[in-house]
C-alpha cells in the first residue's frame, strides 16, 4: 500500500498483522473465530493468516476472555508477543483480573524483570443498534491503570501504524477499534512503517478553538470545522491517537494558541478521559485561557438500543458545532 491509494480500516489491520508476523515469528493471533476456518473473525481482520502462517500462530479461541488474556499473558513471558482479540470492549470486563491484575502489574512486580508484550484488540462503538453491553468505550478505565498503552486510531494509515508500534511494545497495550469506522475509505498506509505512540496529530490547522478528540469522533470533530469555517471560525482538530500516554505538548501547545479547548468523545463525559484533559489544560495554561475548558461526551446511561435515542447518545457534528459556536459568544452551556 503507499499513502496515494485508498484502505479501510479493516483492510490496515490485517497489513499490520500480516506484516508484524512476517517480520517477526514471535508474534501470534489469538481470540474467538480469528482463524480461517471461521472467516478471519466478525469483520475479516485476520482474513487469511492463519492460512498464511498456520494454526499453530494464528489460533481460534473458546468463548472465553479470561483465558485469551492469560494464555496471552502467558506467552508473553515465555518470550512471545500475543495478539489477543476481544471481539467487543464490553467483554474485556471478563478479563479486568487478568488483565488489571497482571498484565499491567507484572513488569512493577517483579521488578522490571519481566515484560508482557501483548496487544489486547477490542472494538467498540455505537451507530448500529447493538445495545448497551456491546458498544460502550472504556478507555478511561484503562488510562486510570498504571503499566497499560491505550490507543484509538481514527483512520486507516494510523491503524496500521499505531497497531505496529504496539506489537513490538514491551508493555501491554489495549488497541480500540470503531465499529462504524471499520469501513470508510481514507488514505492508506505505507507499509513497514510505525507511527510512535504518545504522539497526537493536528488533523485541521486552526486559530480560534482547539477541539481534542479521538477515534470516530475525529471525523465528526472535522465536518464541525468544515462548517464553521463558512463563518470565517477557526477550528484546530487534534486527533490524541494515543490516549495513555497522551500528548501533553501538543494540545497544551495548541491552546496556548487558541486559547479555547473542547474535549469530545463517545463514551460517558462524567469521570472520562475529557475530565483529566480539561484538568491539565487549566492547571497549566490557566492565565492564557479565553473561556472555561468544555467537555462534551455520551450521556450519563448505557448506551440504548432504540436508534432514536441511541442517535442522542453520542456527540455529533452538530452537538460539536453548536457548543464551539456557543464558547466562542461566551454562553454558558
Amino acid at each position: 500500500m503507499s499513502n496515494t491509494t485508498q484502505s479501510n480500516i479493516i483492510q490496515a489491520l490485517n497489513a499490520a498483522l500480516h506484516d508484524a508476523m512476517e517480520m517477526d515469528p514471535k508474534v501470534l493471533v489469538l481470540g474467538e473465530e480469528v482463524g480461517d476456518f471461521e472467516e478471519g473473525g466478525i469483520v475479516g481482520v485476520t482474513k487469511g493468516l492463519s492460512t498464511k502462517f498456520g494454526d499453530n500462530r494464528v489460533r481460534s479461541t473458546p468463548i472465553s476472555e479470561q483465558a485469551i488474556i492469560g494464555a496471552a499473558i502467558g506467552a508473553s513471558l515465555a518470550g512471545y508477543r500475543p495478539v489477543a482479540e476481544i471481539m467487543l470492549m464490553n467483554f474485556t470486563t471478563v478479563a479486568m483480573d487478568m488483565i488489571i491484575n497482571h498484565a499491567a502489574k507484572l513488569r512493577f512486580m517483579s521488578g522490571g524483570q519481566t515484560n508482557v508484550p501483548i496487544v489486547i484488540r477490542t472494538a467498540t462503538g455505537t451507530g448500529l443498534s447493538t445495545g448497551g453491553q456491546h458498544c460502550d468505550y472504556l478507555e478511561a478505565w484503562f488510562a486510570h491503570t498504571p503499566g497499560l498503552k491505550v490507543v484509538a486510531p481514527s483512520n486507516a494509515a494510523d491503524a496500521y501504524g499505531l497497531l505496529l508500534s504496539c506489537i513490538q511494545d514491551d508493555d501491554p497495550c489495549i488497541f480500540i477499534e470503531n465499529i462504524p469506522s471499520y469501513w470508510v475509505p481514507s488514505a492508506a498506509p505505507e507499509r513497514g512503517v510505525a507511527i510512535p505512540l504518545g504522539k497526537a496529530r493536528i488533523a485541521r490547522a486552526g486559530e480560534d478553538i482547539s477541539v481534542v478528540t479521538h477515534s470516530r469522533l475525529v471525523g465528526e470533530a472535522l465536518a464541525a470545522a468544515e462548517l464553521l469555517s463558512a463563518d470565517g471560525i477557526s477550528a484546530e482538530v487534534i486527533d490524541l491517537r494515543t490516549i495513555s500516554p497522551w500528548d501533553r505538548e501538543t494540545v497544551l501547545n495548541s491552546v496556548r494558541k487558541t486559547g479555547r479547548a473542547l474535549v469530545v468523545h463517545e463514551a460517558v463525559k462524567e469521570f472520562g478521559i475529557g475530565a483529566e484533559i480539561a484538568s491539565e489544560i487549566g492547571e497549566h495554561l490557566f492565565g492564557h485561557l479565553k473561556a472555561p475548558v468544555k467537555r462534551l461526551g455520551g450521556a450519563f446511561s448505557p448506551v440504548p438500543f432504540s436508534k432514536p435515542l441511541e442517535s442522542a447518545y453520542a456527540p455529533t457534528r452538530t452537538d460539536i458545532e453548536t457548543r464551539i459556536r456557543a464558547m466562542l459568544r461566551h454562553e454558558a452551556v
